[in-house]
């Protein structure tokens, strides 16, 4: 071949290789443009437009309009001031309304309420009371854990008052310290699923996660299995398209969105469905901060290492998880079902051997309760010896500030791991503005050097455990739904303690003089996210 034809062959190559590209590029921005997302923020920019034009429309009487919205400013302050809220959220609403009357004041009544009609507060409270008689048919340790503990048995005491579930036993729980043991276990066990599989996840992407979970589900709903999922419609809002959910019932699979997202402003969106759960003919049940997409598996490097953990039980503490995926199936769909229906058979039950005492808990913004902040406070409260923590944000109320300061101060060994590389860099730098306080007063905090950590975890004093989906922010703590395993006494809490400290070998301190030498710009910029932090 002449040396002109094989220069010709490279360019036509190179041409055609560059053409290639370009049209992946293409392909890619048409599909950003004509995307969920975009339209999402197109309709959201018409909104505000359309706010910015009202006001344009009012100028000639802006003085009397400012004046009004002023006094109902007010009016509205004085209304946020009694309400039960915690003291840092009000103030992130009343900063805005006060120095911004007229969008402050619309800006709470379309983000800042749990509002709810009459006819789901309805449904809502049917649905609960069933779940209230469900948990209270489950056999109650609570005598048995009073005679061996009796902190323990009021912590107890605490969660079945505010989430109706109580201290069980026939339990076996295992601690998985990263995604990767999580998805093994979770294939494994759905392969064996001869009844049903029910999966709960605030994010769910294709890939090398997701893919095999889907065959396995597909399999065995044609076998005739109830196979049901679950997904949080804006959680997936750039993961999956809108009517995933239609893909999913063509193959079988019982599916739904929850809280679908229509581009209006609303602080429905507020109240997201942040739980992870998997549940197994009912005898089998994992949670944890591990969604179902290839970074929680390091399948992707998308920040680098990522480190997760969750729990896998096996026993009668799993109803209380069915009950609870249950329940927002029902108040979803409109339909009622015999939650004993999903229960184990009682004679496989009395088989497993006793391991600690567990409460499975879910955490809801409808009823008022903070029952993940109280949990956590409660153990805060209670350590003598030690509290070792995981939390991918710190963005934390008075409550917990006090809680971690004042253990520190009494010489409680408070440790707290964050990460290292962030997801959001300005949730990022809001967690970092809680390190001086906290370091001031001896709580050492970690961050994880070789990249995220998303676990959400708590252990103390080698007797007490809490694994599940609820971070330190004010979005896990007050405004989504969440769930967790309250632990005690089990074999698998030496576990989670062995895990912290061999992670802390690949942390990073960093101590009070290290906060001391952040630049005071640094500092200003921080100190203005912590006004809005509750908003955020």
């Amino acid at each position: 071949m002449s040396k002109n034809r094989v220069e010709s062959c490279i360019i036509a190559n190179k041409g055609e290789k560059e053409g290639n590209e370009l049209l992946k590029k293409l392909e890619k921005l048409l599909k950003m443009v004509f995307s969920r997302t975009a339209f999402m923020g197109i309709f959201l920019l018409l909104q505000v437009a359309a706010m910015v034009l009202t006001l344009v429309f009012f100028r000639r009487h802006f003085a009397i309009y400012y004046a009004a919205a002023s006094v109902f400013s007010l009016c509205l302050v004085a209304y946020i001031l009694n309400t039960d809220r915690n003291p840092a959220y009000k103030i992130a609403w009343i900063v805005p309304i006060m120095l911004l009357p007229v969008f402050g004041a619309l800006c709470f009544f379309l983000l800042g309420r749990n509002y709810h009609s009459k006819r789901k507060r309805r449904r809502l409270e049917g649905l609960k009371q069933e779940y209230i008689k469900t948990m209270g048919s489950l056999r109650d340790t609570q005598d048995k854990l009073r005679e061996e503990d009796r902190d323990a048995a009021l912590q107890a005491q605490y969660l079945k008052t505010a989430s109706s579930v109580p201290v069980m036993q026939n339990t076996q729980v295992e601690y998985l310290p990263i995604g990767e043991v999580m998805f093994q276990s979770m294939m494994e066990e759905m392969e064996k699923a001869e009844k049903f599989i029910f999966l709960e996840y605030f994010i769910i992407n294709p890939g090398k996660m997701w893919d095999p979970i889907l065959e396995i589900l597909e399999r065995k709903a044609q076998q005739g299995l109830d196979v049901r999922v679950v997904y949080d419609d804006m959680g997936c809002a750039f993961t999956l398209p809108p009517d995933y959910y239609q893909t999913l019932r063509k193959k079988g699979i019982r599916a739904l969105a929850y809280n679908r997202f229509v581009p209006l402003i609303t602080s429905r969106f507020n109240n997201r469905d942040h739980r992870k759960i998997c549940v197994i003919d009912g005898m089998v049940g994992f949670t944890g901060g591990i969604n179902l997409a290839d970074e929680y598996i390091n399948a992707y490097p998308k920040h680098g290492h990522w480190l997760d953990s969750g729990v896998k039980m096996r026993g009668e503490a799993v109803h209380a998880m069915t009950a609870a995926f249950l329940a927002l199936w029902d108040a979803s769909t409109g339909e009622k079902e015999e939650y004993s229906a999903f229960a184990p058979p009682r004679e496989e039950i009395d088989k497993i051997e006793s391991d600690g005492y567990l409460i499975p808990f879910t955490d809801s913004p409808h009823d008022n309760e903070l029952v993940g902040e109280t949990v956590y406070l409660n153990i805060i409260n209670r350590a003598k010896e030690y509290v070792y923590i995981n939390s991918p944000y710190l963005i934390i109320d008075n409550e917990l500030v006090t809680a971690l300061t004042t253990a520190a101060k009494s010489g409680v060994d408070v440790r707290i791991i964050t990460p290292h590389v962030p997801d959001r860099r300005f949730v990022h730098s809001m967690t970092r503005s809680y390190y001086r306080q906290l370091t001031k007063a001896g709580v050492r905090i970690y961050e994880y050097t070789p990249g995220f950590i998303h676990a959400k975890s708590f252990v103390s004093d080698d007797q007490y455990g809490v694994v599940g989906t609820i971070n330190l922010d004010y979005r896990s703590l007050y405004l989504h739904m969440e769930c967790a395993v309250w632990m005690y006494g089990c074999r698998c809490i030496e576990d989670m303690k062995q895990t912290y400290l061999d992670t802390l070998d690949v942390c990073t301190e960093f101590t009070y003089e290290d906060c001391l030498r952040v630049p005071w710009l640094v500092r200003v910029f921080r100190a203005v996210l912590r006004i809005v932090a509750p908003l955020i």
